[in-house]
């Protein structure tokens, strides 16, 4: 049997870092790259005899992710005990949910421009979504970090508000799970619920599939993967696992429930455990915590709920009059689009922005490692870039040298940069003497151009750059040319 003979059925836990100042049952600090166990306290240490107190900002913005992926909230949500014994949990149990979560049910739309981009390129597949469980709120555990002969715990991370968005059972392929996640990563960034940063391990994933013959109506036995740590390796680490357990259904050899380690150097998942039922939590209401009700909480924030990406794209296309393909680029990074949108305000010059910012600044931002914020040509410089494109000061192509100025001699304006490197918007009666002399000096190529030979329109042009010391813009010259031989 091919890969194509069996049905793929894949679901993905997400647990993604909230952006908050301080823990989600105390008051230490958040973040990234401080010394290690340098932000805990006994709360998040689990010492005897510390208490928790709930993080109601941490509560709301759960609640403002659940709008957004319109997800509805139980009336009453509680907090549980989850009892493990590991090193990453000191106190020996996390403080999670469980049977009333803060979100229930949901989707997560599949962004056309959310997907990989040989997929984009190929095609992008009809517009769906993916269904959710639920979104529950929990600590986070802390960070380990494993050597030859020994580990290293490092507790700062440990109590963070960390929520756990689970899908249903919802996906087909590898390249709708890297969308999954895209699209949900945006959506994050969107309401500024976190950055959502999976390098920096703010957004995590534990990967679910499973492979049944066509036919047949029960799922096939599942197989989990954890912790990877980039969409491209969830997806790498799904298409060996499909051809994995493919390849072993061929010969026979059925699945067993099992948890897998994606080793993405070496390309291969490798077991770490099975098992024939889900390990026993001992999950029970937590004793030193009240239930929330949901209800006024759901109200305070439902005026928070941002423009969506969708909502943008759509605006950017009528707004701005962007192809449906720009707009796309543009809202895929919300960084990139607000620059975008700060450029062209106050402008009718929307879409030049559009494509100078995607085919220009974002390559360069790119080659550069760099992110839209950290751009030294700030939006209103762009804008004033554009409008000596628009008024004939440089060409477009001149217009890369005054970009490549402004870039290396920031803050240095448009208009600036462009009369230290000569490209002042010459004088008409200076270039239309040029303009003379170069038709004087060429009469054969003008006979030859004025009986239907236009290309050699293009040497001429050349001839007068070269008088103008390349000081003249190109469309301007062409236009002065046409104009004096009478072919306008």
């Amino acid at each position: 049997m091919a890969i194509s003979d069996y049905i793929v059925t894949i679901g993905l836990e997400v647990h993604c870092q909230i952006k908050t100042k301080s823990k989600m049952f105390c008051s230490c600090e958040t973040g990234f790259g401080f010394e290690p166990n340098t932000r805990v306290c006994p709360t998040c240490l689990g010492l005897p005899g510390a208490l928790p107190v709930l993080n109601e900002f941490a509560i709301e913005r759960t609640l403002l992710t659940g709008l957004m992926l319109g997800c509805s909230s139980p009336e009453i949500s509680q907090w549980d005990r989850k009892n493990y014994f590991y090193p990453d949990m000191a106190k020996n149990y996390q403080t999670s949910q469980l049977d009333l979560p803060l979100c229930l049910g949901g989707e997560v739309p599949l962004y056309p421009w959310s997907y990989p981009n040989d997929v984009i390129k190929a095609g992008v597949p009809p517009f769906r979504t993916v269904k959710l469980t639920r979104i529950h709120l929990e600590e986070d555990a802390a960070k380990i970090t494993h050597h030859a002969n020994y580990s290293l715990i490092d507790y700062n991370r440990a109590g963070s508000a960390l929520m756990e968005i689970v899908s249903e059972p919802d996906i087909d392929t590898p390249e709708e799970a890297y969308a999954y996640l895209k699209s949900l990563q945006q959506i994050l960034n969107y309401g500024d619920i976190s950055d959502a940063d999976m390098e920096k391990g703010q957004m995590r994933c534990d990967v679910n599939i499973s492979l049944r013959p066509h036919g047949q109506k029960e799922l096939g036995a599942k197989v989990e993967m954890k912790n990877i740590n980039s969409m491209s390796a969830v997806r790498r680490a799904l298409h060996y696992e499909i051809r994995r357990q493919a390849e072993e259904l061929d010969m026979g050899i059925p699945q067993v429930q099992s948890t897998r380690r994606w080793d993405d150097e070496r390309g291969e998942s490798v077991v770490m455990r099975t098992k024939e039922d889900a390990h026993d939590y001992r999950y029970f209401p937590c004793p030193d915590l009240v239930p929330v009700r949901t209800a006024p909480l759901v109200e305070k924030v439902r005026g928070q709920i941002p423009e969506l990406p969708q909502e943008r794209q759509k605006r950017f296309m009528e707004e701005y009059g962007l192809s449906e393909y720009d707009a796309n680029v543009l809202v895929g990074d919300l960084e990139l689009a607000r620059f975008f949108e700060e450029a062209a305000q106050g402008t009718a010059s929307g879409k030049k922005i559009a494509n100078w910012v995607i085919n220009n600044i974002s390559a360069v931002l790119n080659e550069k490692g760099m992110r839209p914020s950290e751009c030294p040509v700030k939006p209103g410089a762009i804008r004033e870039l554009i409008a000596i494109i628009d008024d004939g000061t440089v060409s477009n192509n001149q217009a890369k040298d005054v970009f490549a100025k402004m870039w290396d001699e920031p803050p240095l304006a448009a208009a600036q940069a462009a009369k230290l490197l000569g490209f002042e918007k010459a004088d008409s009666s200076f270039l239309d003497g040029i303009v003379r002399e170069v038709i004087s000096a060429n009469p054969d190529k003008v006979a030859e151009i004025q009986g239907g030979n236009e290309k050699l329109l293009n040497w001429l042009t050349g001839q007068v750059m070269k008088a103008a010391k390349g000081k003249a813009n190109p469309k301007i010259v062409t236009e002065a040319l046409k104009k004096s031989l009478s072919m306008e």
